[in-house]
C-alpha cells in the first residue's frame, strides 16, 4: 500500500519537482496538487491523502489557514508538512501551532524530503526536533509558562514527554526507559490524549510553551 501525498504550492515548478521526487519512490505517490490554499480542502476530501506538503506562504489562502481548514473539517485529517524558504519563518511556527506535523525547507535534499514524508506518516518520532526547539526559542517571549499540572500527567508520562521533545522515537524511548514498545506507545497515546494534542509535534510545542520542557 503506497503512502499518498497531495502537493500544495503556488509555483508550478516547485509542484512539478516535488511530484517527480515523490513519484520516483516505490512506496509513495502524488494523488493531487493545488496552487492555492483555497483549493486544498476539496482536493483532500476527494483524494484522502496520508500527507499534505503545504507551502506556508501563498497569495490567497496561506498554509496556516489551509491547515486549520483541514483539521476542522476532516476526521481523520491527513498529516501536514509545511514547506518554507526560511527556517525562522514566523508562519512556520504558526502552522505548527495550527496542527501541522512538521516543516521542510525548499532547499531540503530529495532524500530528506522523502524521509520526512515517511516519518510524519508513521508518527513514531518527532521530525527535526532541534529545529522545532529553535523556533520555540525564537517565540519564547510570547509564552506564558504555567506548567502542565492541570493535565495530571503521571511521572512516567512526564518522562516520556521529555524524551519526545528530544526527538526520540517510540523504540528509542523504550530502550531509554527499559520498557516494552507497546507500553511506550500506550504512554505516548495517554500524553497526547491528556494534552489534547493531535500528534507529537503539538505535544512538544505545548511542553515548551508551558515551561515544562526548558528551552535553555
Amino acid at each position: 500500500m503506497k503512502l499518498s501525498v497531495v502537493v500544495v504550492d503556488d509555483e508550478p515548478l516547485i509542484r512539478s519537482g516535488l511530484r517527480a521526487i515523490i513519484n520516483a519512490e516505490d512506496d509513495l505517490t502524488v494523488v493531487g496538487e493545488a496552487g492555492d490554499g483555497a483549493e486544498v480542502l476539496p482536493i483532500v476530501r476527494r483524494t484522502r491523502p496520508d500527507v499534505v506538503l503545504m507551502d506556508v506562504r501563498m497569495p490567497s489562502v496561506d498554509g496556516i489557514q489551509a491547515t486549520r481548514l483541514l483539521l476542522e473539517n476532516l476526521d481523520p485529517a491527513p498529516r501536514v508538512l509545511v514547506v518554507t524558504t526560511f527556517e525562522n519563518d514566523d508562519y512556520v511556527y504558526d502552522a505548527l501551532r495550527a496542527g501541522a506535523s512538521g516543516f521542510l525547507l525548499k532547499r531540503t535534499p530529495p532524500d530528506d524530503i522523502i524521509a520526512a514524508i515517511r516519518t510524519v506518516a508513521g508518527s513514531e518520532s518527532l521530525l527535526f526536533p532541534e529545529a522545532i526547539r529553535a523556533l520555540a526559542l525564537a517565540h519564547a517571549p510570547t509564552f506564558k509558562p504555567t506548567g502542565l499540572d492541570e493535565y495530571q500527567l503521571t511521572e512516567r508520562e512526564q518522562e516520556v514527554l521529555r524524551l519526545m521533545a528530544r526527538g526520540l522515537s517510540n523504540a528509542e524511548i523504550a530502550t531509554e526507559l527499559i520498557l516494552g514498545l507497546q507500553t511506550v506507545k500506550t504512554h505516548v497515546a495517554n500524553v497526547l490524549g491528556k494534552l489534547n494534542a493531535r500528534d507529537r509535534t503539538q505535544a512538544v510545542i505545548r511542553a515548551y510553551e508551558s515551561g515544562f520542557v526548558p528551552l535553555h
